[in-house]
């Protein structure tokens, strides 16, 4: 079963970074998909970045571009997303995503693994 673990989160003021991290454990051949989501309150699971972890290809949400980016240890345990130039609307708990297959994907329900979500406030 694969385990999703994510941390990092906090509460920092606009314009600040964060280190968001997952630690992967479990059935996974280290060619899974990879990918990071978030959810703010009232709203939907929303894309934020995806790595093929084969290619080394990687996908952003037209929100996020030129300010996160999603990368892998070279052991392949832990994915994290580096989130620079934070913004209030970044504002949501982020979760990490796993899925049954190689590839890159945006959509939640690509997805097979969750983590339980680590919290990010940005304050004005």
């Amino acid at each position: 079963q694969v385990q999703l673990v994510e941390s990092g989160g906090g509460l920092v003021q606009a314009g600040a970074s964060l280190r968001l991290s997952c630690k992967v454990s479990g059935g996974t051949n280290g060619r899974n998909a990879m990918g990071w989501f978030r959810q703010a309150p009232g709203k939907e699971r929303q894309f934020v970045a995806a790595l093929n972890t084969v290619s080394g290809e990687t996908l952003y949400a037209d929100s996020v571009k030129g300010r996160f980016t999603i990368s892998r240890d070279n052991a392949g345990n832990t994915l994290f997303l580096q989130m620079n130039n934070l913004r209030p609307a970044d504002t949501a708990v982020y979760y990490c995503a796993a899925s049954r297959y190689s590839g890159i994907y945006f959509q939640v329900r690509s997805y097979n693994y969750w983590g339980q979500g680590t919290h990010v406030t940005v304050s004005p």
